[in-house]
């Protein structure tokens, strides 16, 4: 896919509402969604103990990758996002800001590089 430009936040919120808006049912409820998210996460954090803990995959389990379950869990998230009206666009703006200001001096900068004149 070079070349082509990548889907905002606000383009995948759109997307999945033109998915649901198909539905009688619409979006689940908020107490289901977070059902849905923990449930995610579980399928996440299983695919991430495959790949890098001590719990090997059954021979009969299903080829899965963690770019999946992200995938899934994001779904998920716009899902949430959207039946609650939220723009995660803006979410995630005033979150950065919030982090940027409170953690600036939380942890050990690398050191920057500078440019020599030659």
């Amino acid at each position: 896919m070079e070349g082509q430009n990548k889907a905002t936040l606000h383009d995948m919120q759109d997307r999945v509402d033109t998915y649901i808006s198909q539905f009688k049912e619409g979006y689940f409820r908020p107490l289901t969604m977070i059902a849905r998210l923990s449930e995610e996460i579980g399928e996440l954090a299983r695919e991430v103990n495959h790949v890098y803990g001590e719990k090997p995959k059954k021979i009969t389990e299903d080829e899965n990758t963690i770019e999946n379950e992200l995938g899934d869990l994001l779904f998920v998230l716009l899902s949430f996002a959207n039946s609650l009206h939220i723009n995660l666009e803006d979410a995630f703006d005033q979150s950065m800001t919030k982090i940027e200001t409170r953690d600036k001096d939380r942890w050990t900068k690398k050191e920057v590089e500078c440019e020599q004149d030659e």
